[in-house]
Parts: structure tokens; C-alpha cells; sequence
């Protein structure tokens, strides 16, 4: 009997995926929970395993392609040898067919929008006896939370948004481009010249490579503009002395390693973090419109760079754990993040946020901040260098710590006490605390 595989739902506000690569072709056999294809969205790469045990007979979405959650987008034969697809299911919307020719029920269309389909979607279609859907409604239908917020941000009109993606849906890049270029008014009497920015003016010669972005880049490169609009970037560099942090790692490293755990400089650093967060709750905090929200939960987010992008899994209840937990934690997370096993909600929920550019050699970054948080650290390379200690010269192990922060909510004094605390647990960090 063959087996529907759907576009499965990644996140609560997730509502399409796109198709990265099909793992498996039409004719090729699969076991159940065997990788099938990878999908992008908005919060996560992954690889969706198979439902059943058998053989690809169809293949519905092409790679590359966006597919709303929940539509079929292959078909799996359990019948061994089997090399024809069974035909296709007809759609919940074509459930019924119409079984003479009445005419067409009229239903309340507002701004034309399309009928809605999907998980979102009821089985049966809107009947002149139920309430239409309000135009809250239908905007909302049309856009996701990310949207939604930086609609709100920018005192956008969704509505007036022409969507490009599925039923109409209404985009991030929809969104950004619409306030990039601003409203076109009615009664202007020309509309304002296109900056050159815009179409970039790049030149290919004989030679040049051009190879398409990725979900994942274009996604990355949508987040990063976001942010610079949003937020006020400012940023504080501090040195920090890892002498004490370096004695301690070297005394349990053996140790944390025969439990399956690698003792890096990066635990320390959250463990210091976590007291700079709780001593300075408003670097733990967001903005919406002109409320401050101060969250109780404190969730690292840690970048991990992968061959095809970046992705910041985040340690849920940071202040909870110990030295080996936290090391413990991400390893789990990189590694899962690497082999594209992550889940969503492992990407959602970050408060603060720690890149570390060091590991490639950079003595310290401007790190752009990750939304809606309001700040964010990057960690500089940890090499020996001549220091002055008691006015004696000495060689200790140094590093910048950098400090990106929204000078929307963040004063300068404000952002330099957090530091301070962070410094102070790192250059005294307590031995107790391993």
C-alpha cells in the first residue's frame, strides 16, 4: 500500500520548507527512518527520514522548490519491485467532487486573497451559513511571526504587501524589499529613482562563477539586514588575563574527557556570561515596540559554523548547568548541527548570544546581534602574550572579549558593567565551579 510522505511542519510558526536535495530518487529503496530528503527554513536545516520501508515511486517537489507544510511531496510503494506511482490522492480541497453543475458558491474574498490551504486550513470549504474569515485574519494568514514583528517595527501595512509565496503569502524578502523601496504613494507624481545599490551593477566577465546563494545564505544574508535596520550596533572590547581559567582546564581536561566531553576556554566563558546576565538582567532582555521584556529563562545561543552557512543552536537554562554539562551540551548540539540532525525548537528561544571567531585565528569581531535579542559576544583567539602585572613584565594566555550590544536599550556604562562582571569571573573563576 503506498505511503503520502508530507512537507512535515518544522516549528510552530513555520509554514513551508524548501527542498534542498532529495537523498533518495524515484525507483531507489528506503528503510523506514532512513534519511529521504533535506529541507531549509526559517529556523533549521534538516533531514527528513522516511515514514515507511519500500521503494521512491514519485516524486512531486523538485530541489530547490518551496512546498507549504503538509503537502505530499513524495510517494513511497511498501510493495517490493513496485516502479509505478499509485495515482495521486486528490487534495482535501478537491475531496468533493461537485456532482452536477451548480454554480459556484459565493464566499467573502477580502483584497482578493486566495482560498487558505494547508495544516491551517478547515476540510471543508467556507459555506455561506459560517463567519468569513475577518481581515485580521486574513493577514495573518498571509504572513509569518518573523514578518508580522518587523511589519510592526517599521509601521508597515501588510495588507498592501503583494506576496510572493505560497497562496499569496507575504515573504521576509516581500517585506524588506517593500520597506527598502518605501510605499509607493498614489498621488506622487513619479516614483523616486532606484538607488544603484539595488541592482548590485556587478560585471561578469569571461570566467567569473556564478553559482546561485543557498536557502540557508539568503536566509542568513535576510537576518543580518533585518538586524542592522533594527537595532543600534555599538560595541565594547575588553582583555581578559585566562591565566586562572587556563590552570583549571589543564588540571581537568583528562579528566572531562574519559566523560565524553572536550574542556575548551568556551564553558568558562558561558559560566561567566551567566553571572554577567544575572547581575545585569537587561542584556537578557528584548524589545518589543516600547516595552522592555526581561526574560527569566537565560538561553546561549552558540554559533557553530558549518561547510554551507551558519547555524546558532541554543543551551536551554545555560544557568542551570555545570562546567561539564555546558561542554557536554554543545558538543551534542555542534555535532548535530553538523550532521543536519538538529530540531527546531533546539534553534528558538535564545536570549544572548556567543560566536567565537577565535577558533579561526581572529584576535577579536563586530558581531552582528541575533533578533530580538539585544546583545551578543564574541570571543577572540587565546594566545601568550607580554603583560605588565605588578609592574613586572610576565607572559600570560590573553584574549578580547567584544561586547555587541542595541544602544536602543544599552548605555555604554551599562553594557561596560556586564563586561566587567564577565572579566572579573574569568580572571577569578572559582574552582568550585567545575
Amino acid at each position: 500500500m503506498p505511503t503520502n510522505v508530507f512537507m512535515p511542519q518544522m516549528g510552530e510558526s513555520i509554514a513551508e520548507g524548501t527542498i534542498v536535495r532529495w537523498v533518495k530518487k524515484v525507483g531507489d529503496k528506503v528503510d523506514r527512518d532512513e534519511p529521504l530528503f533535506e529541507i531549509s527554513t526559517d529556523k533549521v536545516d534538516a533531514e527528513i527520514p522516511s515514514p515507511a520501508a519500500g521503494v521512491v515511486t514519485e516524486i512531486r517537489a523538485k530541489e530547490g522548490e518551496t512546498v507549504a507544510v503538509n503537502n505530499i511531496v513524495a510517494i513511497i510503494d511498501e510493495a517490493p519491485g513496485a516502479t509505478a506511482a499509485p495515482p495521486p490522492e486528490p487534495a482535501p480541497e478537491r475531496a468533493k467532487p461537485a456532482p452536477a453543475p451548480p454554480p459556484p458558491t459565493p464566499s467573502p474574498a477580502a483584497d482578493g486573497a486566495p482560498a487558505i490551504t494547508g495544516s491551517d486550513a478547515p476540510v471543508s470549504p467556507v459555506t455561506p451559513t459560517e463567519e468569513a474569515p475577518s481581515a485580521e485574519d486574513l493577514r495573518r494568514q498571509k504572513s509569518s511571526p518573523v514578518v508580522r514583528r518587523i511589519a510592526a517595527e517599521h509601521g508597515v501595512d501588510i495588507s498592501r504587501i503583494d506576496g510572493s509565496g505560497i497562496g499569496g503569502r507575504v515573504t521576509k524578502q516581500d517585506i524588506l524589499e517593500f520597506i527598502e523601496k518605501g510605499p509607493a504613494g498614489p498621488p506622487a507624481a513619479a516614483p523616486p529613482p532606484a538607488p544603484a545599490a539595488q541592482t548590485g551593477g556587478v560585471v561578469v566577465r569571461p570566467g567569473d562563477e556564478v553559482v546561485p546563494m543557498t536557502v540557508m545564505r539568503r536566509r542568513i544574508a535576510e537576518h543580518m539586514i533585518a538586524s542592522r535596520r533594527a537595532s543600534a550596533h555599538v560595541h565594547s572590547v575588553f582583555e581578559i588575563d585566562y591565566s586562572r581559567v587556563s590552570k583549571l582546564r589543564d588540571a581537568k581536561k583528562g579528566e572531562y574527557e574519559q566523560a565524553g566531553a572536550k574542556l575548551t576556554y568556551l564553558p568558562f566563558i558561558i559560566k561567566a556570561v551567566v553571572a554577567g546576565l544575572r547581575a545585569v538582567p537587561v542584556v537578557n532582555s528584548s524589545i518589543d515596540g516600547d516595552n522592555i521584556v526581561y526574560h527569566k529563562d537565560i538561553n546561549i545561543g552558540m554559533a557553530v559554523a558549518l561547510d554551507w552557512g551558519l547555524i546558532v543552536p541554543v543551551l536551554k537554562h545555560a544557568d542551570e548547568k555545570s562546567i561539564l554539562g555546558l561542554a557536554r551540551t554543545m558538543k551534542d548540539l555542534a555535532d548535530r548541527a553538523r550532521a543536519k540532525q538538529l530540531k527546531p525548537d533546539e534553534v528558538q528561544g535564545g536570549t544572548f548570544t556567543i560566536t567565537n571567531p577565535g577558533v579561526y585565528g581572529a584576535l577579536m569581531g563586530t558581531p552582528i546581534i541575533s533578533q530580538p535579542q539585544v546583545a551578543i559576544l564574541g570571543v577572540g583567539m587565546v594566545e601568550k602574550r607580554v603583560v605588565v602585572i605588578d609592574d613586572a613584565i610576565a607572559i600570560r594566555p590573553m584574549g578580547y572579549l567584544t561586547l555587541g550590544y542595541d544602544h536602543r536599550l544599552i548605555d555604554g556604562a551599562v553594557a561596560d558593567q556586564f563586561m566587567s562582571v564577565v572579566k572579573k569571573q574569568l580572571e577569578t573563576f572559582d574552582a568550585a565551579g567545575l
